[in-house]
């Protein structure tokens, strides 16, 4: 049996299952799945194989079934036997699950002798990938393996009517994990319950605490206390990007933001991610917490310490990844406490080790479907299920968001987030986390699949580490469109959309606003954005204003710095002037991504960016405040590739500037996108549209695109479970392989 049937208590419900339809045998894990042998009554073993698909426990999933029929052995009654390790790997692994209902009443019931106990699970919730070592799942192929079970949870593990039945993460005050309080030198102050309460007046005090979680340490100070967030912000040198806040229940949820059902289940789910919502005006939240957006990322506690600490403080609090800048995750107390010691003031930890970081999940409501942005705890590894099998492969993703993937038969499975690969320490994790995968699901890979870009960490290391393997190559927008392909099971032909900052194209310029018609063995570009220069190269990715300078000289020329539209300094222009002109660290490039930049420009909205895509964010924010449905003009230029022209666009835009808020022309901009999407696609003459890349993170244009494409007659897809950013990118690499050989 195959199929998500370890670590649900799948073994505990089929022995139940065997007593009701009495059949004696045997059940037990095996590194493919789970083997179960019965004898009985035929009539009562058919019961109870269509029990198996109709009654499983609430978290497993049977993707398959073989039956093999044996001599009778004459077993003389039904045993849950130890599992077997040999066979191939299952690529059907569980992520981490959030607290249950029942877990968290224990936690804080007087009467359980799991009460205020921060490390509570049964089989219906808890850790599973961030501590799994190996399969079959098993306490001893795990981080529990070091806590032995007490007698009251050693009677609880065998008995058949308990929720904790074969419970691997089972523990209890005297057996188990044990929260600790540091401080940044790395003493001890209280432990058990007394570290809680510590904690708790920490946070009141205005205190950063650095708290161990389930696949890593987060950053938790008060929301409402502005100079805690400030601070916060100073320490980690993150000076505007948005924090993720953390509550204890719905509740709270909706005193600050405003939830539609989708959005509560995704909040709700045992995934527990952070889910981007709209902020309500007079949310006792402190300004800092998330500068210059009407969105704010939310999560529900979902381990029993974070149910604990939030309870007894009663209210929100920031509760960020614990790490430097573009570092990753810290997940155990050294890495902490030497990365971590000049942000928090204080480190609440405990013994349990996490084998591999997990970031948290940020997902978004697109139109009418959650979208995952960042896919970490409770989504990997799940896979993504092919048609067909292909050979055995890994991909490496892109430089940003990175993230990688292996291919084995028909699962693909790719990693959680790991982040950009700007630094070592990032570099050291993708490269510890290519290791980990092939281990865990022992994969030799044949091909080993990689960006076109040669500077990206992530294919460097390609090229240095993964020799003889053969390496294949994918352009950046082509691998974004697979990505979605993938997901959802698709096949060509049909037009891609693929909007993002920038990926090398097959010309070796910048790519960004493409349309790709895809084939059955690779793409032809078949329209893109009129492409305009970058006034200092990298740094216009930074600086808006660079964008919008070198979008405005590509139709005024020289006569742009007369116009005097655009914040620079005259010693500033200076250097600007001969570069333009001369095309010295002024790349080409066609992106959308930078197109958005300049426009929010061109409002006053951002000039600087001190994160990624904050530009584009505060744009999206703008037109999501008006209801207006015009646009600006247009023309698409005839040739092999046709070329979106946008100058009537930007002229009509600059000259309304004056005359409206910033909020009608936003909306304007966004609907006139939506309208060249489908002017496109009516001349492309394909059916199925695709939507990917890091533009169609934004809700406004997706929602407006869509529509037009919907009533058109196409048929549009987009990404829901693999994030339609460079976080998708592996996935695309690898389905590549289908194509291109």
């Amino acid at each position: 049996m195959t199929g998500y049937v370890q670590g649900v208590g799948m073994r505990p419900f089929i022995a139940r299952l065997a007593g009701l339809c009495r059949q004696n045998g045997w059940v037990a894990n095996t590194a493919e799945g789970l083997t179960i042998a019965i004898e009985g009554e035929p009539d009562l073993q058919q019961q109870l194989l269509e029990s198996l698909r109709s009654q499983l426990p609430p978290l497993a999933s049977i993707v398959s079934i073989t039956v093999d029929k044996q001599p009778p052995a004459n077993y003389r009654d039904f045993q849950i036997k130890a599992s077997t390790v040999e066979g191939g790997k299952s690529a059907y692994v569980l992520p981490d699950i959030a607290a249950c209902a029942e877990c968290i009443n224990d936690i804080f019931n007087p009467d359980s002798r799991f009460y205020r106990y921060p490390f509570t699970s049964c089989t219906d919730c808890g850790p599973r990938y961030s501590i799994m070592q190996s399969l079959p799942y098993d306490r001893e192929r795990s981080a529990m393996a070091g806590f032995a079970l007490c007698a009251d949870c050693a009677r609880d593990y065998r008995s058949a009517d308990n929720r904790r039945f074969h419970a691997q993460t089972l523990a209890c005050p005297n057996c188990g994990p044990v929260l600790s309080l540091l401080d940044p030198a790395g003493r001890h102050l209280p432990a058990h319950d007394e570290a809680l309460h510590a904690g708790i007046d920490y946070l009141r005090e205005g205190k950063i605490i650095a708290i161990k979680g389930i696949g890593g340490f987060q950053l938790w100070v008060d929301a409402a206390n502005q100079a805690a967030i400030e601070r916060l912000r100073f320490r980690k040198h993150r000076p505007q990007k948005p924090f993720a806040l953390m509550v204890a229940d719905l509740a709270v949820a909706r005193e600050l933001c405003a939830i539609n059902d989708l959005e509560q289940q995704a909040l709700a789910s045992t995934a527990a991610p952070i889910v981007l919502l709209k902020r309500r005006e007079g949310a006792p939240v402190a300004d800092a917490a998330a500068p210059g957006t009407d969105l704010l990322g939310v999560m529900l506690a979902y381990a029993p310490l974070h149910h604990l600490l939030l309870r007894e403080f009663g209210a929100p609090v920031v509760a960020t990844s614990g790490n430097r800048e573009d570092e990753p995750i810290c997940i155990d107390n050294d890495q902490a406490l030497g990365r971590l010691s000049g942000i928090a003031d204080v480190f609440l930890t405990h013994d349990r080790p996490i084998l591999r970081p997990l970031d948290d999940s940020i997902v978004r409501m697109i139109g009418d479907k959650m979208t995952v942005l960042r896919r970490a705890r409770g989504y990997a590894p799940l896979p993504v299920m092919l048609k067909s099998a292909l050979p055995d492969a890994l991909a490496v993703g892109g430089h940003l968001k990175n993230t990688i993937a292996i291919c084995h038969d028909r699962q693909m499975i790719l990693s959680p987030h790991i982040g950009d690969l700007d630094c070592e320490a990032s570099q050291r994790q993708c490269e510890a986390t290519l290791a980990d995968l092939q281990q865990f699901y022992r994969i030799k890979p044949e091909r080993v699949m990689r960006d076109l870009h040669d500077a990206y960490g992530s294919s460097q290391f390609a090229e240095r580490q993964l020799q003889p393997a053969v390496i294949g190559k994918v352009q950046h927008h082509y691998a974004h469109i697979l990505a979605c392909m993938a997901e959802h099971g698709l096949e060509p032909p049909l037009l891609g959309v693929a909007w993002d900052g920038n990926g090398l194209g097959d010309d070796r310029t910048l790519w960004g606003g493409e349309f790709l018609r895809i084939h059955n063995h690779g793409f032809v570009r078949f329209a893109h954005f009129r492409p305009f220069s970058l006034p200092g190269g990298g740094k216009a990715i930074q600086e808006p204003r660079r964008s919008a300078l070198g979008l405005l000289h590509e139709i005024y020329r020289e006569r742009v710095f007369d116009l005097n539209l655009l914040p620079f300094s005259e010693s500033e222009l200076q250097f600007m002037r001969p570069a333009l002109a001369k095309q010295i660290n002024c790349p080409r490039t066609t992106s959308a991504g930078r197109l958005f930049d300049a426009v929010a420009s061109l409002l006053g909205l951002c000039q600087v960016s001190q994160y990624e895509g904050q530009a584009a964010m505060a744009l999206e924010s703008y037109a999501a405040r008006s209801e207006y449905d015009g646009s600006y003009p247009f023309r698409i230029i005839a040739g092999e590739p046709l070329v979106i022209d946008w100058q009537d666009t930007v002229e009509h835009l600059l000259a309304y500037i004056p005359e409206h808020n910033a909020e009608l022309i936003a909306k304007k901009f966004h609907n006139t996108l939506a309208e060249m999407i489908l002017a496109v696609a009516r001349r492309a003459g394909e059916q199925t549209i695709v939507l990917s890349g890091g533009c169609f993170q934004n809700a406004c244009l997706v929602e407006k695109a869509e529509s037009k494409l919907t009533n058109a007659g196409f048929q549009v897809f987009r990404h829901q479970k693999i994030p339609p950013n460079d976080g998708g990118l592996a996935l695309g690499q690898l389905y590549a392989a289908k194509y291109i050989g």
